[in-house]
């Protein structure tokens, strides 16, 4: 796939502080790439950079093969993570006036957004002044803004912010749906969990400089395997007694197996074979979480996991 978005050697800086040290990213065009870290490691500072919020003190952003310019910007939709509406405007007013900025015909935004707030249960709030919307309503109007005029390059900074399990899903599932339509979107969370479901690749940042860059599935293969999955005839104290198991968790009769550090886990399924019926064995993986703080680690830092995560509730 050709590239869509570039960024070359960026650098941000604010006084001493360095909030972004070179970094180079490139996007693919019909891809779901998230910029992934957490609070404070510079997602946020890229993201408007790109978009003209900030001017870099270095380096250069190209889109669509040319340097990025103000007319290029109208190709890309910008969800922030701070609520930026008019709290004052009858929603759907607004919506549709965020997207004649964009060059929409009046009439056919006004049709396409009550179409999108019927999708997001919003239908009933269309003539409801902002400030009347919950946090949560506001952040789904938003997003109604961002993707109504249809750009080539979506770009969500925090976008499942205030959002319930339920919208989460619905989100999610349109995010997709805008890359099988051949959008490309770049999204940045600190929800590693949340981004590891949906992202084709991925670039983790750590105090503004890069630790990972790529496609989701390889960088997750280059990472040992030491726990797998189990499930037969075999108790779980006699996997206990297998060479090599250090930990046996018993999960409703599928068993999560630790391996001994080195372990091959070829000659493990050998030993269990002896042992009996075997309806399931399987490689897990270590998630994005913990394949970030390892990186962070060898690195001589530390970042705590809730630091990766929403604490707390959220806001319909």
């Amino acid at each position: 796939m050709s590239a869509l978005l570039k960024v070359c050697g960026l650098r941000k800086t604010y006084g001493d502080f360095v909030a972004v040290d070179g970094v180079d990213l490139t996007i693919p065009r019909g891809c779901i790439y998230g910029v992934l870290g957490p609070n404070g490691a510079g997602k946020s500072t890229i993201i408007r950079t790109i978009m003209g919020i900030y001017d870099p003190d270095g380096g250069r952003i190209e889109f669509d093969g040319a340097p990025r310019t103000r007319a290029s910007l109208d190709r890309i939709a910008y969800l922030p993570e701070e609520r930026g509406l008019y709290k004052k405007m009858p929603l759907l007013d607004h919506i549709v006036y965020l997207a004649r900025l964009k060059g929409m015909n009046a009439k056919t935004a006004r049709d396409k957004a009550r179409l999108w707030l019927e999708r997001f249960d919003l239908s009933d709030r269309a003539e409801a002044k902002v400030d009347e919307l919950s946090k949560g309503m506001q952040q789904k109007a938003q997003f109604v803004a961002a993707i109504l005029p249809e750009p080539e390059l979506i770009i969500l900074d925090e976008p499942f912010s205030g959002l319930d399990p339920i919208n989460v899903r619905l989100l999610t599932d349109i995010i997709t749906e805008q890359k099988e339509k051949g959008r490309t979107v770049l999204f940045s969370t600190h929800v590693l969990e949340q981004a590891e479901k949906i992202c084709d690749r991925i670039f983790l940042i750590h105090r503004g400089r890069k630790l990972l860059d790529g496609d989701l599935s390889s960088i997750r293969d280059e990472y040992p395997v030491e726990t797998v999955e189990f499930r037969g005839s075999a108790s779980a104290e006699e996997l206990r007694q297998v060479v090599g198991i250090d930990e046996v968790t018993d999960r409703d009769g599928l068993f999560r197996l630790r391996l001994a550090e080195g372990m091959d886990r070829q000659a493990v399924l050998r030993d269990l074979l002896d042992r009996g019926r075997i309806d399931h064995f399987s490689a897990v993986r270590p998630p994005l979480t913990e394949i970030f703080l390892r990186e962070v680690a060898a690195c001589g830092d530390k970042v705590e996991p809730h630091e990766l995560r929403v604490a707390g509730g959220a806001v319909a």
